[in-house]
């Protein structure tokens, strides 16, 4: 199998990359982040208070989640349901707010994410993949971008959804994230020692996904 982790700050596009180079190669684009939402949805049905560490800790482990596309459209998969439609609501979201930060939800998510990574080609995008998640991922990309320039596509994206935004104020969340990031005990953000830095801050989308296509076939022929 052919793994391909992103890593980077936030903001730096790693998602919309992701995806991109997912679609182009015709592997499955691993959402991490609905993976925690699924995980969240788990623990809502049953009956898991968001405060209780304890039996969150518990219960984590009996969660089976996975993803895999269904006519086009990525299905994140919950015991074998789709549960897509359900990873947005108001209750996912605050339990995964709060279940994400238990480490025993971290380590179940992880072997699942191993798990998928061992049974099918995937691009996976993170902060800790190629490190922690995929050490062995035969394609590692740490995409990044200037805080300035980052702070300028949140900001455009936002007055394009017509919402209020303030650059300055933008560019100083990203900073503070990206320090929390790199400085947080569990899994820090850092690039991996074999992975290609690709700096998005000059870059278009196409050009930043040819790019990472043209890493991806030098490193897998």
């Amino acid at each position: 199998m052919i793994n391909i982790a992103i890593d980077g700050p936030a903001g730096a596009g790693k998602s919309t990359i992701a995806k991109r180079v997912a679609k182009e190669l015709s592997y499955i684009y691993v959402d991490t982040g609905a993976m925690y939402r699924a995980m969240a949805l788990y623990l809502h049905r049953n009956g898991i208070d968001a405060d209780d560490t304890q039996r969150i800790a518990a219960a984590c482990t009996g969660a089976d989640i996975s993803i895999e596309y269904r006519d086009g459209e990525q299905v994140v998969l919950l015991g074998g349901e789709n549960v897509n439609p359900y990873l947005r609501t108001q209750e996912v979201s605050a339990m995964a707010s709060r279940s994400s930060a238990v480490p025993q939800v971290r380590t179940r998510l992880v072997e699942l994410q191993q798990e998928l990574a061992a049974a099918r080609n995937v691009v996976m995008d993170g902060r800790d993949i190629g490190t922690v998640v995929l050490p062995d991922a035969q394609v590692k990309i740490y995409l990044t971008a200037s805080v300035e320039v980052r702070a300028r596509r949140r900001f455009l994206e936002l007055q394009e959804k017509g919402e209020p935004a303030v650059l300055e104020e933008i560019a100083a969340e990203i900073a503070e994230r990206d320090h929390r990031d790199m400085t947080r005990e569990v899994s820090p953000l850092r690039q991996a020692e074999d992975a290609v830095l690709v700096d998005t801050s000059d870059m278009g989308i196409d050009e930043v996904a040819d790019q990472i296509l043209k890493i991806v076939r030098e490193k897998t022929a």
